[in-house]
């Protein structure tokens, strides 16, 4: 059976932070911190921030990647 969220996120291209922060499983804080370091570039729509999920499933892949890589 299929989670509602990901059914909400799997029509989705743009997320808002929320939606970004729920997407990656993280807190809208952690999100924001994410962005200030520059692991997660945020685009700007109406002086809010937009994030693509193709960029934020990269982000998880190479996360992934590491992890495995150091042997976790």
């Amino acid at each position: 059976m299929i989670s509602n969220s990901y059914k909400l996120f799997e029509n989705l291209i743009w997320l808002n932070s929320n939606e970004a922060a729920e997407y990656l499983r993280i807190s809208p804080e952690n999100l924001r911190v994410m962005i200030y370091r520059g692991y997660i570039k945020p685009y700007k729509l109406r002086n809010r921030n937009r994030f693509k999920r193709s960029e934020l499933d990269k982000l998880l892949e190479t996360s992934i990647k590491k992890e495995v890589s150091r042997g976790n």
